[in-house]
């Protein structure tokens, strides 16, 4: 059977709610290809026989580089292997999927996408912060608070400054004074709500709810580990009184809440 490559979303972290689909090619596949942001629920599903090989990133450190991940991946379907490459949240969003699939596509390799339940929706589920609400967001946007090689953040500031809009900042701990003091000179309010959230939806979660004016500091003075997800609008204000009643097993795992409303 020729190799074939399946570019796979895991997910934000919780095993639950990787599809039915995903969990099928990672329990069936040669080789299993992961990123760092796959959380240890979810390796713990790969079978142990299965070879694994980590490709992970960090802010500044990338212990295997994108031009080799790709070759990698192509090295390995040449070899007549089905490969399971692994992504944190969803491959087509921030994850780089569309770049190793045009490498695959240039070398003659078949690939396939398996979507995953993206970050964004995650920590909006887990935290009770819905991502539209009526008369608080009319839409959302995903945005990446980290250009490749600490490259200058050339954002559309104007048009991300829209009260009337939740945004999701991805990647974006190491920027947000920045962010933030973008987003106020275009002219949202500095007490405008934003919520931030580590390791969505995993027993590892944390949550930081702040405003714009204050989450530079507040994240300085109790710093998160990576990933962190910024949601930043009105709808981030619904947090004190909207968030939904802990699953048993996060109590279990003694979830922290820091920083103050």
């Amino acid at each position: 059977m020729p190799g074939k490559v399946f570019l796979i979303g895991a997910g934000p972290g919780d095993p639950d709610l990787l599809t039915l689909k995903a969990l099928r090619l990672i329990q069936s596949a040669d080789v299993v290809v992961h990123d760092r942001l796959v959380s240890p629920e979810i390796m713990a599903l790969v079978p142990s026989a299965t070879r694994r090989i980590s490709v992970g990133k960090t802010a500044g450190f990338h212990s295997v580089p994108q031009d080799q991940i790709n070759a990698l991946l192509v090295e390995l379907a040449q070899a007549d292997l089905t490969v399971a490459r692994l992504k944190g949240g969803d491959p087509l969003i921030f994850g780089r999927g569309s770049e190793e699939a045009e490498e695959l596509a240039a070398a003659g390799v078949a690939y396939a996408y398996v979507p995953g339940i993206t970050a964004a929706q995650g920590a909006a589920a887990s935290t009770g912060v819905p991502l539209t609400h009526r008369g608080l967001a009319t839409g959302v946007r995903y945005v990446t608070g980290h250009r490749a090689a600490d490259e200058a953040l050339e954002l559309d500031w104007e048009s991300l400054a829209d009260p009337d809009t939740t945004l999701v900042v991805y990647m974006g701990a190491a920027n947000m004074a920045e962010i933030a003091a973008r987003l106020i000179a275009h002219g949202l309010p500095i007490d405008l709500p934003v919520l931030a959230v580590a390791h969505a939806t995993t027993p590892r979660e944390r949550r930081l709810p702040s405003t714009l004016a204050r989450i530079a500091a507040d994240l300085a003075a109790e710093p998160m580990e990576a990933p962190v997800l910024f949601m930043i609008g009105r709808v981030a204000g619904l947090y004190a009184t909207a968030a939904l009643p802990l699953p048993r097993e996060l109590k279990a795992a003694h979830l922290r809440v820091v920083g103050h409303g």
